[in-house]
């Protein structure tokens, strides 16, 4: 584990401990009757994740103790178990640090907290849920460092990152980036948020939860106790004035239709939406009651998106494949996308150490697929065309697909062959 370093939480100094002086501390906890010793051990928890890297922290009851899991590079590991009593004062903690209602025990809650380190603020969003041995939490930490990550640095190839300048500078339309959750979507759509944000441009959010805030970016939350929903505020939003307008994520018809409305009558907007690949956000938005000459008008470009493990640097080496190692694992047709012609290949291999914390990975690499709308895939959208047919017109014209990007990432040394495989197959 890493050396012991400084880092504050809630104004106050305390070191970032190894996972023995968490065990420690647990006993310290169970014996202290005066909550500062649980206090101390929320608070280590914490600085601890955050310097693993760690997305999100779970707590998570079970009949005789609760498990500490936490998911770093999109993985959750098991850490700590603490016993229940413990757990029970920590979420009872939680709920006051994240002004949630201490009294329920019932009802799914929801809340907030930060803390600061000495690379800048992190914000802690808290969910507690009931389960049937007692109330389960995940905290998810959010580095006001991660936003400000440039399209360059997300790993953008020079290609996929020139379509999506030439989707900005058009004066209207729809930017969207898909994929599943936690695969950086909103990051992306950061990245560009950034490269958008001048004094001179109104930019306008509707996000639920607002993840990172932006200066100069006027950011509301979703809240569904005021019937603040997606639509209601993306509607609200056509009413200030903007430039341009985020959307946090395109999930009904009504959001749907109101989005492609705004981006026809002189918006650009930029928006999430759940999808396999690039090509399915057509069929998706179809399905979702948007007009086929609508959407071919609007849809500038889609951006398909996943997360790799990177290759520790330490504990990567050198290893010799031969096809047939992956015979198995790949059809053929991925096997010549690998080897091409070759018989035998020279791949990244890991094999775990203490940087790594025995992973063989750390940090993440992103590979994308962007699909710029040309005139020919908008008249493939307004004949509602297949979208195996649009990602086959849309690769002829020279778009990169995820597999053929997470290839060029395997064999430019970013990652193994197997987080290529894992990452797709899920």
């Amino acid at each position: 584990m890493a050396k012991k370093k400084e880092d504050v939480v809630s104004n106050k100094t305390f070191k970032v401990q190894t996972r023995e002086h968490v065990d420690e501390d647990v006993t310290k906890a169970l014996s202290d009757t005066t909550g500062n010793a649980t206090a101390k051990l929320y608070d280590e928890v914490l600085l601890f994740a955050n310097a693993s890297r760690a997305s999100d922290i779970h707590l998570e009851p079970d009949k005789n103790e609760a498990r500490v899991r936490l998911r770093i590079d999109g993985i959750l590991h098991d850490y700590f178990t603490i016993p229940s009593e413990l757990h029970h004062r920590i979420i009872a903690l939680l709920k006051i640090r994240t002004h949630m209602r201490t009294d329920e025990h019932r009802a799914p809650q929801d809340g907030r907290d930060s803390f600061e380190t000495d690379k800048g603020t992190v914000d802690v969003r808290a969910s507690v849920m009931p389960t049937n041995v007692g109330e389960k939490a995940v905290l998810r930490l959010l580095s006001s460092e991660s936003h400000k990550l440039t399209l360059e640095q997300l790993g953008f190839e020079k290609k996929d990152y020139d379509v999506i300048i030439r989707a900005i500078h058009k004066p209207w339309g729809m930017i969207l980036t898909t994929g599943p959750t936690g695969m950086g979507k909103t990051t992306t759509i950061y990245a560009i948020l950034e490269i958008l944000n001048k004094r001179s441009v109104n930019i306008s959010t509707i996000e639920d939860p607002v993840e990172f805030f932006i200066p100069g970016v006027n950011q509301s939350q979703v809240d569904s106790s005021a019937k603040l929903t997606f639509a209601k505020g993306l509607r609200a939003l056509v009413r200030q004035d903007p430039d341009v307008i985020m959307v946090g994520e395109i999930r009904d018809e009504e959001t749907a239709q109101i989005a492609v409305n705004a981006a026809l009558t002189g918006h650009k907007l930029l928006s999430t939406l759940h999808t396999n690949n690039a090509a399915t956000t057509v069929p998706r938005l179809l399905d979702m009651g948007v007009e086929p000459f609508l959407l071919a008008s609007t849809l500038n470009a889609a951006v398909s998106q996943r997360l790799m493990r990177r290759a520790c640097e330490i504990c990567r080496r050198k290893k010799k494949y031969d096809r047939t190692d992956f015979e198995v694992s790949l059809d053929e047709l991925n096997v010549n996308l690998l080897f091409g012609t070759k018989k035998t290949l020279e791949l990244i291999e890991v094999t775990g150490c203490v940087e790594c914390n025995n992973t063989g990975y750390k940090g993440r690499v992103g590979i994308y697929e962007v699909m710029e709308v040309t005139d020919t895939i908008q008249k493939l959208i307004v004949k509602r065309s297949s979208s195996q047919e649009i990602e086959d017109t849309a690769v002829s014209e020279g778009m990169t697909t995820l597999l053929q990007n997470g290839v060029q990432k395997v064999l430019g040394g970013e990652t193994t062959i197997e987080e290529l495989i894992r990452v797709m197959k899920e």
